[in-house]
């Protein structure tokens, strides 16, 4: 009798560690944009996984008053307006700004009917709040999860370098190897929209994970998979369908794909589900020079140069995994 209560009780511990879940305490630093939005919905759909201390916003896709206005309409949306929300960087560092407006319309939200969300911004700058939240942290306590150019933290770091000691780790979602670009044959948006800031955050010795184009053209839309989206028969669904269903097409129509890549969700799910992906530990340094190669990442892949491994590269992803995860966390809300 001893003997079977003991196995029993063993059964009940493996049952119980085997539901403890990794909770990350995440900033988004996101420039929304339409995959942007789907990001910040499953991330803010998953609170047993993700704590959520803050969105900080930055130009990129579309101009820092949209991006702002569009990451408070997915907080809207998620049902989640305690999430504060910081406006950061209205340009690059150096370069002439660009956008994305030709990916994701004039407003930014493709798809769907925008307006002006009913709570307001955070009072305070983007820039401030990392240094301070940073410099208070705990070591090592906080992941952010980068989707857009990296303004915002390259401030950050140039004013107080110190704010590394609060950093877990930054996913980035940016970069191109074996895909090649999507800016030029070799530059991807995120880090071309301001090289030099990657390049800041890049050197700053912190644990870096890059969620690059070779992955996340790996994980496309299909006809089915928006169908089990849609089939939710909620807000999210719907919304997510029309912003997706619209978005797609230009990548489709470029690339001659079957379905078109959600970039910025696969940052939120690599945070939620890493064995959804694989990578490897390699080198990558960030052109700024004028000319073709502005922006491109040299990833060294193959350790040609046997330098410092400064970067988690992802390569491949589990599409079916990605989207079974983004409908299952889409179905909580409203």
């Amino acid at each position: 009798m001893h003997q079977l209560r003991s196995v029993i009780f063993v059964s009940l511990l493996s049952a119980a560690v085997v539901q403890i879940v990794e909770r990350h305490d995440l900033i988004i630093d996101t420039d929304p944009g339409a995959d942007d939005v789907v990001a910040l919905l499953l991330a803010l759909a998953s609170p047993d996984e993700l704590n959520v201390l803050a969105i900080t916003t930055v130009a990129g896709n579309v101009r820092l008053d949209k991006t702002s206005r569009n990451a408070r309409l997915a907080r809207e949306w998620a049902g989640r307006e305690e999430v504060p929300v910081y406006a950061g960087a209205s340009k690059p560092l150096v370069r002439t700004p660009i956008y994305a407006e030709n990916m994701h319309g004039k407003e930014g939200l493709p798809g769907v009917a925008v307006h002006e969300p009913k709570v307001g911004m955070a009072k305070g700058n983007a820039v401030d709040y990392l240094i301070e939240t940073l410099s208070k942290a705990a070591p090592h306590s906080i992941t952010l999860a980068m989707l857009g150019p990296q303004t915002n933290m390259a401030l950050a770091l140039m004013q107080a370098p110190e704010i590394t000691q609060g950093i877990k780790e930054i996913v980035v979602m940016g970069g191109a190897h074996f895909n090649g670009g999507n800016m030029s044959p070799v530059a991807e948006f995120n880090i071309y929209a301001d090289p030099h800031a990657a390049q800041i955050v890049l050197a700053s010795d912190v644990k870096l994970t890059y969620i690059p184009l070779d992955v996340t053209h790996k994980i496309l839309t299909s006809e089915q998979r928006l169908k089990q989206i849609a089939g939710l028969n909620n807000q999210a669904g719907m919304l997510v369908c029309g912003i997706l269903n619209e978005y797609v097409k230009a990548d489709m129509a470029h690339y001659g794909l079957p379905g078109g890549p959600v970039h910025d969700a696969s940052v939120i799910a690599y945070l939620l589900k890493p064995e959804l992906f694989t990578g490897k530990q390699i080198n990558v340094v960030i052109d700024s020079r004028e000319g073709i190669t502005f922006g491109q990442t040299l990833a060294d892949w193959y350790d040609t140069l046997k330098q410092d491994k400064n970067v988690f590269w992802v390569k491949n992803g589990d599409a079916q995994g990605f989207f079974n995860l983004l409908t299952a966390r889409l179905s909580r809300l409203k």
